[in-house]
């Protein structure tokens, strides 16, 4: 997907990003902040759950109360799928429970045949 920069209002959204956190690699969170830095560029406003969650957490209770009021005022879902990272698994599940529009940015893991998550995120995009 293509941005372009414009100084119109109506064009800021609220963009909710998933990503791998607890066990991101390096060039994986270069990417991840490289596109953030992007849409924030573009004037848009994005809940990164690596720096806008309560990592401290001790049961992470906290850190899904935080991703799940940012996903329902989100107008649309970026995602860096890395199929081994469990929240995003779980953040998913509340993308697709609050029928958020999905933007697949990054497949660290090849699709499968047959049914997948990366199937469900193109019928939602």
């Amino acid at each position: 997907m293509r941005y372009r920069k414009s100084g119109k209002e109506e064009n800021k959204m609220k963009i909710y990003i998933i990503c791998p956190v607890r066990n991101v690699t390096d060039e994986q969170q270069r990417e991840i902040d490289n596109y953030v830095k992007l849409l924030k560029s573009l004037n848009h406003e994005v809940h990164n759950p690596k720096y806008d969650a309560p990592q401290e957490d001790e049961t992470g209770w906290w850190i899904c109360e935080t991703h799940r009021a940012a996903m329902k005022k989100a107008d649309r879902v970026d995602v860096f799928w890395d199929i081994e990272s469990k929240g995003s698994h779980f953040d998913l599940g509340m993308a697709f429970a609050f029928t958020k529009q999905v933007h697949i940015v990054k497949l660290y893991h090849p699709d499968t045949d047959g049914k997948s998550y990366v199937k469900v995120m193109e019928k939602m995009g």
